[in-house]
């Protein structure tokens, strides 16, 4: 079975390309296996599930602990990749995409970084809110080196990690709080209608946890969904008409299948 290296260009969203799709299973997972080196098993791999969430940037952000044997064998290893699982619910799981991403885990330090790590991993997992003030958890961030996609049979590729995450500090990165916000707020009907109709999503009640520039985050109960937009956006109007485009979209859809 071959394996070839993809062009880290900007993908259609018909036809995502390997870097996207992996860039997509990052955005969309809320968990993850982390696969680093054992400290004290002359480096044999040991996995541990975890809980994830994505910088603005789509870097994985982790929460733990110093307890953790994860935690301690990255204090002295700080290499480790992550595998995202994207073949839930199908017939054949083995159809469905699933990619390691490989990296060096960096510690948050205090600062604008960490309060971005702590609000949206907090908001994409609000039973974090308990123990983020721990003093033996803190955040992490994996830095991709290279990933490994396989995404069905004969599918498969290596990506460098130059280029699978977006840009960092975008003006949208200030303003996510109050798109959020707003949403939930006010725009509670359109939140519904973006996974009833455009993610074919069961119950009432969704909202949004997250707004990066690739797209929302979506939480209702303990399930969560992800909504891409047409193209990246990078500041709180870019995502104003981004969404705007979304919630005509799922209209029309709805209009069209009587689903009113």
């Amino acid at each position: 079975m071959t394996t070839r290296d993809e062009d880290a260009g900007e993908p259609s969203l018909a036809e995502p390309t390997p870097l996207l799709s992996v860039r997509r299973l990052m955005r969309s997972s809320d968990r993850a296996a982390l696969s680093t080196a054992q400290r004290d098993g002359d480096g044999w791999p040991y996995g541990s599930l975890v809980l994830v969430a994505s910088d603005t940037d789509a870097a994985p952000l982790l929460l733990i602990s110093t307890l953790a044997d994860h935690t301690k064998n990255l204090l002295e290893d700080d290499r480790a990749s992550l595998l995202f699982d994207g073949t839930g619910g199908l017939d054949d799981p083995l159809t469905g995409a699933r990619a390691t991403v490989m990296g060096r885990m960096q510690r948050i330090a205090e600062g604008p970084d960490l309060d971005r790590a702590r609000r949206r991993f907090v908001s994409r997992h609000p039973s974090a809110e308990m123990y983020v003030g721990f003093g033996d958890f803190a955040f992490w961030r994996l830095e991709p080196a290279r990933a490994h996609l396989v995404a069905g049979f004969g599918k498969i590729h290596w990506i460098d990690g130059a280029g699978l995450l977006g840009q960092k500090g975008l003006p949208l990165d200030a303003r996510e709080s109050d798109v959020v916000e707003h949403m939930n707020e006010d725009h509670a009907d359109a939140i519904d209608l973006y996974a009833r109709v455009l993610l074919r999503l069961e119950g009432e009640g969704w909202h949004m946890t997250g707004c990066d520039p690739d797209g929302i985050d979506l939480r209702l109960a303990g399930r969560v969904a992800r909504l891409d937009f047409d193209s990246p956006v990078e500041d709180a109007e870019g995502a104003r008409r981004a969404l705007v485009v979304l919630v005509k979209r799922a209209r029309a859809m709805a209009a069209a299948s009587g689903d009113q």
